[in-house]
C-alpha cells in the first residue's frame, strides 16, 4: 500500500540527492501493509514529485532515534529537537530507492478535489 506524504521542498530535495535517509513523524501510519511513499513537495512546488520504498520504520524516543540515524538525518541536531519537542515517542522512516519523476504531478490538474493531506494519507 501507498502513502501521499507531505514534506517541505528543502527536504524533498535532500532525500533524492541521498543525503538525507530518513523522514521524522510524529504520528505514523495505522495500517501495517504500507511499503511506499509518494512524496508531495510543499508550496511554493505543490507537485507530487517521487517516491521512495520503505526499508523499516524506528520507534522510539526521539533522543535515541537521534543517535541511530544522526548519520542519514539530512537535518541539524537542533531541527530535529525542535521538532520533536518533549514528545516521548516518534518516528525515522527509513528511506530505500528514491526514485524522483521526470515530470512532477500537479495533482490539482489531475483530481479536481486535492487538497494537500496536513501529515500522510493512504491512496488507493
Amino acid at each position: 500500500m501507498k502513502v501521499l506524504l507531505s514534506i517541505k521542498p528543502e527536504f524533498v530535495e535532500k532525500i533524492f540527492s541521498g543525503e538525507k535517509k530518513y523522514e521524522y513523524r510524529k504520528v505514523i501510519f495505522k495500517k501495517d501493509d504500507v511499503d511506499t511513499i509518494v512524496v508531495y513537495s510543499t508550496m511554493p512546488e505543490g507537485k507530487i514529485v517521487g517516491e521512495f520504498k520503505i526499508e523499516k520504520i524506528i520507534i522510539d524516543c526521539p533522543e535515541a532515534i537521534w543517535e541511530a540515524t544522526a548519520d542519514g538525518s539530512g537535518i541539524s541536531s537542533v531541527f530535529f529537537k525542535q521538532y520533536f519537542g518533549d514528545r516521548l515517542e516518534g518516528y525515522a522512516i527509513k528511506i530505500s530507492n528514491p526514485i524522483l519523476y521526470d515530470t512532477p504531478i500537479d495533482p490539482k490538474k489531475e483530481y479536481e478535489s486535492f487538497f494537500a493531506p496536513q501529515s500522510f494519507c493512504y491512496m488507493s
